[in-house]
């Protein structure tokens, strides 16, 4: 097993993090190594439940807040190990900037912050890249809530190293279509369910997205294909074809809405669910999410993309996501990070764990 050196900098912290693959489902080996470097801390409460890893402060203060990020990636794309240009200023790798940049930060805070002003809940958990009955916090939340209570929480997505509020929510379905099977060769004696598909694409092809504001922040829906499957054999003309469907909605909807929507959209074809997670809304008229972005600075941006911010939200904690990295670069072969984004949030979040002020982003950028 790799080892954690909690004592290294922020940087090589991360970079030691992404050298350890975890894809979702194979975070043991991480797991373990981060498990192993927090039992070393004294004043930490540690617990672990599967490949998710909690420590904890119990310092009787009158607050609690969580700072959570999670341990797995996506599959690995010619893009691992990590590969550090120290002349730039960018670290390169798979999890650089989803989020093990984010993860190094609550390491060094989880070591180094010793007496913070708030007892601390730190969460490093498992399999978030997947499907949700995978997801370490929502099995966290499930087998022990009372380690996710607390009066705010942190999730550390990548967010440039500023505060974005709320999440969009999501949800798939399979838009079907049916026909009747017969040879190619005599293709009228049939009817082509592939071809039927085509409605489906010419609607979402002149989909015109909804950008409500919220609290302030605009944002952006999207309604997009991301799948279809269909065909028999090279010689039969189909009987079914599936387009998979993904909605990415406003928080002000909620799940059930965004379902009736879509059904809506497609009117007239058949419509099965397969996934749905609800948005979180912004919050930031909550006072503990207002003194945060107060103490950290810099401009409030929405969330377009879907966080475990809204599990937060669920369970009554005020939430945002706050984190280094780019979220455009989330994903792609070239995922890279900032380092200098990496150790701001570092000590920004230190001094705040301390009840310092810290500069704003534009001052410390």
């Amino acid at each position: 097993m790799p080892p954690i050196d909690l004592t290294a900098d922020v940087v090589t912290l991360t970079r030691q993090l992404v050298d350890i693959e975890s894809v979702s489902r194979d975070e043991q080996e991480i797991a373990d190594a981060v498990e192993t470097a927090l039992r070393s801390l004294s004043h930490l409460e540690v617990i672990r439940r599967g490949h998710t890893v909690v420590a904890r402060t119990a310092l009787g203060r009158p607050s609690r807040v969580v700072v959570a990020g999670h341990l797995d990636t996506v599959p690995v794309n010619d893009n691992f190990p990590s590969r550090y240009d120290e002349a730039a200023g960018i670290l390169h790798g798979l999890g650089t900037c989803d989020m093990k940049g984010g993860d190094a930060v609550i390491l060094k805070l989880a070591a180094t912050v010793t007496e913070p002003v708030h007892d601390v809940t730190y969460v490093l958990y498992e399999a978030e890249e997947i499907e949700s009955e995978f997801n370490g916090l929502r099995l966290l939340a499930e087998s022990d809530p009372e380690l996710l209570e607390a009066d705010f929480a942190i999730l550390m997505e990548p967010s440039n190293a500023g505060v974005e509020a709320g999440c969009q929510g999501t949800l798939r379905v399979e838009v079907r279509t049916r026909g009747e099977r017969a040879h190619s060769a005599r293709s009228w004696r049939g009817v082509n369910a592939i071809h039927g598909a085509g409605e489906v694409l010419r609607r979402l092809s002149a989909y015109d997205a909804r950008r409500p504001v919220i609290d302030g922040l605009e944002y952006h829906e999207g309604l997009n294909a991301v799948g279809i499957s269909g065909g028999v054999a090279g010689n039969v003309i189909p009987d079914e074809c599936v387009v998979t469907v993904n909605y990415r909605f406003a928080p002000d909807r909620s799940e059930q809405d965004a379902l009736a929507y879509v059904r809506e959209f497609f009117d007239g074809f058949e419509i099965a669910l397969t996934d749905t997670a609800p948005g979180a809304l912004p919050g930031l008229d909550r006072p503990a999410a207002h003194a945060f972005v107060e103490a950290v600075g810099g401009e409030v941006h929405p969330k377009f993309g879907w966080t475990d911010v809204a599990r937060f939200t669920a369970l009554g904690v005020p939430a945002v996501n706050y984190g280094p990295g780019d979220p455009m670069l989330a994903h792609k072969q070239d995922e890279h990070v900032e380092v200098a984004q990496i150790r701001r949030c570092e000590q920004q979040l230190a001094a705040w764990l301390h009840g310092e002020t810290t500069p704003t982003t534009e001052e410390n950028a």
